[in-house]
């Protein structure tokens, strides 16, 4: 039966994170609905022997794929899952489940009001996080509002669902997949630009606040949280370009 949810992933370097259970937590959950589903695993070309966990526990376990992409940042191999995902809503979210996959029951309703993509939302403090991360989260925040998605609280919470020709419509066309070198754990700015493109082609968004908590446990990521801040703002001007030049007009 074609899948009514397809849960797409992207992993880079999660061996901390899958050693605790994620992939478990995420079956158990999955196998109470109702409808047919399918998980998509992206490994981003991992270093940590995290894709070997993978390996194993997709072997034991039908509904789960795994597949292999070149390096390329979390929405290249975001964008992997999603062309091989055949169902009706794509869900992505994050390997750590700082957002427990349960939380998309608050999201599922949403789509049968009429709604093509519907996301989380961690609202403006994010739980268990230093203060220099509440700090730049506040900073991008408040200027990504000054230019894009004013209605929009959080931009960056990793669990979104979209219907799938919507998602498969606009995520191509993100400028952070135009064959740009990657190296490390690369994150960007994507969501606003994929946001901002789903509503320019016309789509109804829906923001919901759902459960969440840094429970992040991978070392191997070796991450930046300022260098990102930087490049992320930067690309938030790079889309308000875009829009001004009529990019999204194309699409």
């Amino acid at each position: 039966m074609k899948p009514k949810l397809s849960v797409v992933i992207t992993s880079y370097n999660e061996k901390e994170n899958l050693q605790r259970g994620v992939l478990s937590e995420m079956r158990d959950y999955l196998s109470t609905l109702n409808y047919p589903w399918e998980v998509i695993i992206n490994d981003d070309g991992s270093t940590d022997g995290g894709d070997k966990i993978i390996a194993q526990f997709v072997a034991r376990n039908k509904n789960f794929k795994l597949i292999h992409g070149r390096h390329g940042g979390k929405a290249a191999g975001l964008l992997n899952g999603v062309k091989q995902a055949s169902g009706e809503i794509i869900l992505t979210t994050d390997m750590d489940q700082s957002t427990p996959l349960g939380e998309f029951d608050k999201l599922y309703p949403w789509f049968a009001r009429g709604c093509d993509v519907v996301f989380g939302s961690r609202g403006k403090m994010r739980k268990n996080f230093p203060w220099y991360r509440q700090l730049t989260s506040w900073g991008f925040r408040t200027i990504r509002s000054i230019f894009l998605l004013r209605h929009v609280v959080d931009t960056q919470c990793g669990f979104k669902a979209f219907r799938s020709g919507i998602l498969k419509r606009v995520f191509p066309h993100l400028d952070v997949l135009r064959g740009k070198k990657t190296t490390g754990w690369v994150v960007s700015a994507y969501d606003v630009e994929l946001l901002y493109m789903a509503e320019k082609v016309g789509a109804t968004l829906m923001e919901v606040e759902v459960r969440w908590r840094n429970e992040d446990t991978s070392t191997g990521k070796q991450r930046n949280f300022v260098k990102e801040s930087v490049d992320m703002l930067k690309q938030i001007v790079l889309v308000k370009m875009n829009d001004l030049a009529g990019k999204y007009e194309k699409i």
